[in-house]
C-alpha cells in the first residue's frame, strides 16, 4: 500500500530575474513529520504559496492522496485536505471560535435556513479537544492569547478529519516563534497526538526543535533541495551548514569579541515600579555593555523593555543617563533622551511595511531629512544607501517596501534606524525572533559592532542561550522582582540550568 500523502515533483517557479523555486522534489508520507528549513529566501515561502493555491508552480506537479492537484487558491487547497496554519494568523478576532473553525462551511449546521449554533459550538468542542482546548467555543477570538489561537487554526485544519477522502496534510509556519519554552512543549505533545490524524510539514528557523520533532528533514538553498535526512541522522552543525552553504562557526555568539573591561555606568535605574508588572528594579548598564536580561511570560521583563521605550510609565523610581535625571514617559521621550527600541513584533510595531526602506530608516529621525518642511529625498536616499552596504542589506533598491524583504533584512533595517538617530541605549526585544541562522549570525555581528561603538544594550534574547553567549552580566527576574545576577565573562559563562533555577 501506497503511504505517500502529498508529492511535489520537479516543481519550479520563476520571477523576474530570480528563479525561486528550481525543480524541487519533496514526498511526506502518511504519519510522519516533515522538517523543512532554509535561509530567508530560500524559497520556503514560495513553495508553501505554491501548495496552497496562492502561486501556480510553473513546472512539475503537486499529487495530494495520489491524485495530480492544481489549487486554484486556499480555499481550494482546504478543501481537498491541504491547511496552512500561518505564522502571522488568520483567525478573525471579531468571530468566536466555532464560527472561526467552520469559516464558510456554515451550511453544515444550516436547518430550515436558519444557523444552529448550538449544533456548531457542540461540534467545535470536538475539534478543540483534539487540541487540548477547553475553551468556550461561543467566546470570541478576540479574547484568546497567541498560543489559543494557534490551537483554533490547527483545531480548524484538523475538522477536515472524516469531511474528505484521503489523509490531511497541515503547514505549520513557525508555530512556535512567539511561544514560551511550556507553550512549546505543549505544541509538540499535541503535533506527537496530530500524525495519527494528518501528515505534517513543520516550518522553523530554530534548528533544535526541527530536531526534536521532525521524523525527516528537507533543506532548500537557492529554491533547490540540497539536503535530505532522516532527523535521528542530523545534527545542528550539518544542518546550518547545508543552509548557509558554510559550518556554524563555533564563536557563534562572537564571544571571541565581547568587551569586558569596566565602564561608568550609563543608565541607572533605581527600584523602579509598575504596580501589576514589576516592583523595585534596580540596574546599571555601561557604554558597550550588554544587559541580558531572562524571565518567564510574567516576571517582568518585557514590561521592563516597554516601560524604558515609553509605552508604559512606571509608578515609582527614577531613571538616570550619564548622571542627569530622566522622565520617560512616552516613546518621543525616550528617543529623545537616548533610548532605541527593536520590538519583539517587528511586523506590527518595528516596520511599516507599506514604506520604502529608506523612508523606515528615517522614520525616527525627527527633522534630520527635512527643510521648510519639504523631505529631501536625495539626502534620505544617500543615508540610507550608506547603511545597506555598511550593514549588508539585501534590497533591490531604497525605494523597495519592507514587506518585501526577508524577516532578517527587515530586522538590520530597524538596527540602522536607531543607529543613524544616534541611540545611545538600544532595547533589544527577542531581535532574533522569526530570521534564520544566517541572518542571525549577522544581527550577532551587528550587536558586537554597536557594543564597540559604545552603545548600551539591553537583550531580552529569544532563548536562553543567546542571552547567555551575547550578554556581559545576565538579570534573571521572577514575579516582578530580580532573582539573581550573573557575570557572563568570555570564557566564563553561567549555564542555563542556572538560570533556570533562578526563574521558575
Amino acid at each position: 500500500m501506497n503511504d505517500t500523502v502529498l508529492e511535489v515533483s520537479k516543481v519550479s517557479k520563476s520571477f523576474p530575474g530570480v528563479k525561486a523555486l528550481d525543480t524541487v522534489d519533496i514526498v511526506i508520507k502518511r504519519n510522519e513529520v516533515v522538517g523543512l528549513i532554509g535561509e530567508n529566501g530560500a524559497g520556503k515561502s514560495t513553495l508553501l504559496k505554491v501548495l496552497t493555491g496562492i502561486y501556480q508552480q510553473d513546472e512539475g506537479t503537486v499529487f495530494l492522496n495520489g491524485s495530480k492537484e492544481n489549487f486554484r487558491n486556499p480555499r481550494d487547497a482546504f478543501d481537498r485536505g491541504l491547511a496552512m496554519v500561518f505564522q502571522e494568523q488568520s483567525v478573525i478576532p471579531t468571530l468566536s471560535v466555532a464560527e472561526n473553525i467552520f469559516l464558510g462551511r456554515e451550511n453544515e449546521f444550516v436547518k430550515f435556513g436558519l444557523l444552529n449554533k448550538r449544533a456548531m459550538n457542540a461540534a467545535a468542542r470536538l475539534e478543540l479537544a483534539k487540541v487540548h482546548l477547553t475553551i468556550d467555543p461561543s467566546v470570541k477570538c478576540s479574547s484568546l492569547g497567541f498560543a489559543e489561537r494557534q490551537m483554533v487554526e490547527i483545531a480548524k485544519a484538523l475538522s477536515l478529519d472524516g469531511r474528505i477522502d484521503g489523509e490531511i496534510v497541515i503547514l505549520l509556519d513557525e508555530p512556535t516563534s512567539v511561544l514560551e519554552r511550556r507553550e512549546v512543549e505543549l505544541l509538540f505533545q499535541i503535533i506527537k497526538e496530530l500524525k495519527q490524524r494528518a501528515a505534517i510539514i513543520f516550518i522553523s528557523h530554530r534548528l533544535d526543535e526541527v530536531l526534536d520533532i521532525s521524523d525527516r528533514i528537507y533543506v532548500l538553498r537557492d529554491g533547490a533541495v540540497v539536503h535530505s535526512t532522516d532527523a535521528d541522522d542530523a545534527t545542528i552543525e550539518e544542518l546550518h551548514e547545508y543552509m548557509v552553504g558554510r559550518q556554524l562557526d563555533h564563536e557563534y555568539y562572537r564571544e571571541n569579541r565581547q568587551r569586558d573591561d569596566e565602564k561608568q555606568p550609563l543608565l541607572r535605574v533605581e527600584n523602579l515600579s509598575l504596580e501589576g508588572e514589576y516592583r523595585k528594579l534596580s540596574f546599571e548598564l555601561g557604554a558597550g555593555e550588554i544587559l541580558g536580561v531572562a524571565g518567564v511570560v510574567g516576571s517582568g521583563r518585557e514590561a521592563l523593555a516597554r516601560c524604558l521605550a515609553g509605552l508604559a510609565k512606571p509608578d515609582a523610581g527614577s531613571i538616570t543617563i550619564n548622571g542627569q535625571p530622566q522622565t520617560i514617559n512616552s516613546p518621543r521621550r525616550a528617543v529623545k533622551s537616548g533610548f532605541g527600541f527593536v520590538p519583539s513584533e517587528r511586523k506590527t510595531e518595528g516596520i511599516v511595511p507599506g514604506l520604502g526602506v529608506s523612508e523606515n530608516m528615517t522614520l525616527a529621525s525627527g527633522n534630520r531629512f527635512t527643510r521648510y518642511g519639504l523631505i529631501r529625498f536625495a539626502q534620505e536616499k544617500r543615508e540610507a544607501n550608506r547603511w545597506i552596504e555598511q550593514l549588508n542589506i539585501r534590497t533591490p533598491s531604497t525605494s523597495t517596501a519592507m514587506q518585501s524583504l526577508s524577516g532578517g533584512n527587515q530586522q538590520k533595517v530597524v538596527l540602522a534606524k536607531w543607529q543613524l538617530v544616534g541611540s545611545q541605549i538600544l532595547i533589544l526585544d527577542h531581535p532574533t525572533r522569526g530570521i534564520d541562522v544566517g541572518a542571525k549570525e549577522d544581527v550577532y555581528e551587528l550587536i558586537r559592532d554597536m557594543a564597540d561603538q559604545g552603545i548600551a544594550i539591553l537583550l531580552l534574547g529569544d532563548t536562553l542561550e543567546e542571552v547567555i553567549g551575547l550578554s556581559n552580566r545576565i538579570l534573571v527576574l521572577r514575579d516582578g522582582q530580580v532573582s539573581a545576577s550573573f557575570d557572563a565573562p568570555a570564557g566564563g559563562k553561567p549555564q542555563q540550568v542556572d538560570l533556570i533555577a533562578s526563574m521558575v
